[in-house]
This record gives C-alpha cells, structure tokens and sequence, in this order.
C-alpha cells in the first residue's frame, strides 16, 4: 500500500469531476436547446451578462482595488479572444451534434501544451510530443476529413478550441497577477463588454424562456467550474482527468435522447483516444513536478516534460 497524501481524497476527485462533466454537458444541451431560435451574438452576450451577475461579489470589490494597466491589458486581450472563441462555440453548437462539440473541445488542453511551449518556452519531450500526435489522429478520427464533409459548424468549432487554447493561455499569465476568481468574473464582464455592440446589431428581443434557459446555462457554467476545482484541490490530476471521458457518453446519450442524434462510433473512439493522450501528458507533467531534485550537475531551466 503506498503512503496516503494528506489531504487527498480520490473519490471525492473522482465525484467532483463528474458534477463538472455534468454541468458542462448541461450546458452543452442547453446551448443546443436553443438553436437559432436567438442570433449568436446575443445568445452570448446574455449568457455572460448572466455570468457576470453570478460573479458580483467577486467583481466589485476587484474593481473598487484596480488593477495595472499591464493587468487591464491582458484582461482585454484574453475577453476579446474568448468573445471571439465564444461566438465561434455558440455557431457550431447549434449546427452540429452535441458529441461532436464536446470531442473536438478535447483539443483545448493540446493546443494549451503546444501553445505553452511556443510562447512560454516550456519543453516537450519526445513522449508528450507523441502524445500529442495521438490527440490529434484522434481529432482526425472524429473528424474524418475526406471521407466526409466537414460542415461551418466542424470548422468553428475547430476554429473555437483553438481561440480558447490561446485565451487559457492569457488567463495561466493573468493567474499569476491576480486570483483566479478574479481571472473568471473579470472574464464574464470584459466578454459582455465585448459582445454588446455585436449583439445590439442585430437585437431579437427574448422571450421569458430562453432567458431562463441562459441563466441556466450561466449557472451550470458556473458550477461547473467550481466543481472542477474542487476536483483539483481533492485528488492528483491523473485520477480525475480519465473522468472527462464520461463527460462525452453523457453528450453522446443526450444528443440521441433530448435530440434525436445518431450515436457515432467514431467519435467516441477518436474521443477516447485524445482523453488518453491528455491524461498521459497530465502524468508526466504531475511526475515531473515530484521528481526529486538531483544534486546539482547540469546549469539551466528545469526540463518539463
């Protein structure tokens, strides 16, 4: 048996991140629910109005404490690319299956890897490197370009997994300079402030329905990004992250239940595949990180791998 790390709980890791999947897979549907029935723009902006509402307490006092301009700056730049992310996200989900949506957003995580050791100067050793060619032939696999046609809604949702890569990238920065609960409610706020002009273009006016739906939509977000940290502070990430697999059979069942989806095989195995290479590159990161320091013999960075 080995030594029990104090303060980890691995099924409360493993509960928590399935209330996140939950959630998010809640969020999914009823993002999906809504369709185009509003414009994209709109059906957005709502969605972070409420979000931000939701982050008030955190908001106000943040605000009333100002932040450096360099601070303001990255806060700009990580809203205007997650509007941007967003209103790509909003596109695809309204036009293609909510499995589909839920397997390609597994490139998040890969284009945060590559993009850490692009613009951060982190390292990739050659198994993270092969890891990542797995995530991506499991892309392809959901994809399968060629063998079909790709849809507006498979290339924005591509085009969104990117954007939102890069914008986790402004927030691991800005979670440097500031709480992350700050990182999240400044979010919510600067995407509204974004997306209001946009929407205000072309202005449908909601009925009561599909403003409760959105509040849902803003609240199940909400949890589940609470839940997911929890998950974090509760067991190492390479017990929890397996778990995100589950959280595309949930799409998968709720696509073909609530809205008449074929069950696709495909993607489910090009999902499962890119999860295992995800949660490979969260183990070596994790023993990376628990490596003992050898005396020292080689000057320089510490290799990440």
């Amino acid at each position: 048996m080995g030594e029990q790390v104090a303060g980890r709980n691995d099924l409360a890791g493993i509960g928590w991140m399935m209330a996140a999947g939950l959630s998010f897979v809640a969020v999914n549907g009823s993002v999906r629910w809504l369709g185009t029935s509003l414009p994209t723009a709109e059906a957005a902006f709502l969605r972070f109005a409420f979000g931000a509402l939701f982050t008030l307490p955190v908001l106000l006092p943040a605000l009333r404490r100002g932040f450096s301009a360099r601070v303001w700056g990255l806060f700009a730049l990580r809203g205007g690319l997650h509007a941007l992310g967003v209103l790509m996200w909003f596109f695809a989900m309204a036009r293609i299956t909510v499995a589909e949506v839920t397997a390609i957003g597994y490139l998040n995580p890969i284009i945060v890897t590559i993009g850490a050791a692009l613009v951060m100067g982190e390292t990739i050793s050659w198994r993270r490197a092969l890891a990542i060619g797995v995530a991506l032939a499991g892309a392809m696999i959901v994809l399968r370009p060629g063998i079909r046609e790709l849809a507006p809604g498979h290339v924005s949702q591509i085009g969104a997994a990117v954007i939102f890569g890069v914008s986790y990238l402004v927030a691991k920065r800005l979670s440097d300079l500031v709480p992350a609960s700050v990182v999240v409610a400044m979010m919510s706020l600067v995407v509204c402030a974004v997306l209001a002009p946009v929407a205000a273009m072309n202005w449908v006016a909601p009925g009561m329905v599909q403003l409760l739906v959105l509040a849902g939509t803003a609240a199940f977000a909400t949890l589940g990004h609470y839940a997911m940290t929890r998950a974090f502070m509760a067991a190492p990430l390479i017990v929890t992250q397996p778990v995100t697999f589950l959280q595309l059979l949930w799409a998968s069942l709720l696509g073909a239940l609530a809205f008449g989806e074929a069950v696709d095989g495909w993607v489910l195995a090009g999902g499962g595949l890119m999860i295992g290479a995800i949660t490979y590159i969260t183990w070596r990161e994790a023993a990376s990180r628990r490596a003992p320091v050898t005396p020292p013999a080689v000057d320089g960075p510490e290799r990440l791998s």
